[in-house]
């Protein structure tokens, strides 16, 4: 029997069992949708928690801490190797005071190395990165929090300043623990402005000078407020290595962790996460699947039904000498079939509840939480990658074979004589 006939055989059978067929695939579709669906709520939320990680991050940054971290040290980790950038920024620990025209704000002086900002690819909105000791950068929230005399006595309403912010000439003076002013005020000028944070609650008022700046603050801050150097520092800071290839950063930072340095990674976060998702989402797989299982009794009950009702057919066939082989393959392609059928229409469904649900879940959790935006997270509640499809597909179509190799090892031992005596 050619293969063709073989088709046609198959179909014929399907068409006089309608009814019982629709229903078999319908359970089989169920099945595999409900496995779909459910493990696609572990992919979405893994994806929503690993963007919401990264949205402000980068993967190749490790945070190098130590309990004396110098200018000595930075040099050294510059020279290891896979190391892209070493960002060493340096906070003043002193009160602060900024001017611009009639304006003030009390916004932080940070220093740092451009050159290695540069490197590790400093987003900025609009500007340049500072090239000497009178240019800064001012974060994205800079003009929000210059207020008139009047606006910080809460005599009126806080407008900030909205006018363009390069090229302005700033004062900036130290300020002692009682708010008076610390030696000489220092004129800088706006040569850029920060990126906005990716997370609206993220408010950047920061000043970013050059590491140029450092002796003249120390100075200042040293000959009026008679501090020592070395037991009262005006600066602390911490260390970022960008390492330069994301393969790289394991390596890196076991090696930091070996030479005694306190290391942090996104990496090393996303990893426990992944680890975390896997686990879940091969868990909603096996519940899945467990409604798959219970579709296969549909498909074994259609498929011994479909024995029972052909017997005098298979006593013909294998009188007139055809292969049990071909008897049995007969079968198990008209069980493959319903699990193709059925998993094909649950792809469908599936990525229809999914898109669904994308669109109408939000609304329903904002509304349960009496908030517009769910806090300005962007929550994906469903993804369905090609991989879900491809395991859900295997699963079910290996299911609904094996649920008909039973009846179609039934249908090869079937005795010819018996089943001729059979009434049709």
């Amino acid at each position: 029997m050619q293969f063709k006939d073989q088709i046609d055989f198959v179909r014929q059978h399907i068409k006089k069992n309608k009814m019982r067929v629709f229903m078999t695939v319908l359970a089989a579709t169920m099945g595999t949708a409900f496995l779909i669906v459910l493990a696609s709520v572990g992919f979405g939320l893994h994806e929503t928690i690993r963007d919401s990680i990264l949205s402000n991050r980068k993967v190749t940054e490790l945070e190098v801490y130590s309990s004396e971290m110098n200018q000595e040290k930075v040099d050294e980790l510059k020279k290891r190797d896979h190391v892209k950038a070493v960002v060493y920024r340096q906070f003043v620990s002193a009160e602060q005071q900024v001017k611009l025209d009639d304006l003030t704000s009390y916004s932080r002086m940070t220093v740092t190395d451009f050159v290695e900002e540069g490197k590790a690819n400093f987003a900025l909105a609009e500007g340049r990165l500072p090239k000497t000791a009178e240019e800064v950068v001012v974060g994205s929230h800079f003009g929000q929090y210059l207020m008139s005399e009047e606006e910080m006595e809460g005599g009126a309403e806080v407008k900030g300043y909205e006018g363009d912010l390069i090229g302005k000439h700033i004062s900036y003076q130290l300020l002692d623990i009682e708010g008076n002013s610390i030696g000489k005020e220092l004129q800088l000028t706006i040569v850029g402005v920060g990126k906005k944070p990716a997370k609206d609650w993220d408010q950047d008022q920061n000043i970013y000078g050059d590491a140029l700046i450092i002796p003249a603050l120390e100075e200042i801050y040293f000959a009026e407020a008679e501090q020592d150097k070395d037991e009262q520092p005006l600066f602390y800071g911490n260390v970022s290595v960008h390492a330069d290839q994301l393969e790289n950063v394991k390596a890196l930072s076991k090696g930091l962790k070996e030479d005694g340095y306190s290391v942090y990674s996104i990496a090393d976060e996303l990893e426990q996460l992944d680890v975390f998702f896997l686990a879940l989402k091969a868990g909603l797989v096996f519940v899945g699947t467990i409604a798959i299982l219970i579709a296969s009794i549909g498909i074994f009950n259609t498929m011994t039904m479909a024995v029972t009702e052909r017997t005098r057919e298979i006593g013909v066939m294998k009188a007139i000498g055809a292969d049990p082989k071909l008897i049995q393959r007969l079968f198990l392609m008209e069980s493959a079939w319903i699990g193709v059928i059925g998993t094909v229409l649950a792809i469908v469904i599936s990525y229809g509840v999914s898109v669904v649900s994308n669109s109408i879940l939000p609304i329903i959790v904002s509304a349960a939480l009496g908030e517009e935006d769910l806090g300005g997270m962007d929550v994906t509640f469903s993804i369905i990658p090609w991989q879900l499809v491809l395991i859900a597909s295997t699963i079910s179509i290996g299911v609904a074979m094996i649920s008909g190799w039973r009846p179609a090892r039934k249908a090869t031992k079937i005795d010819v004589i018996q089943a001729l005596r059979q009434e049709l």
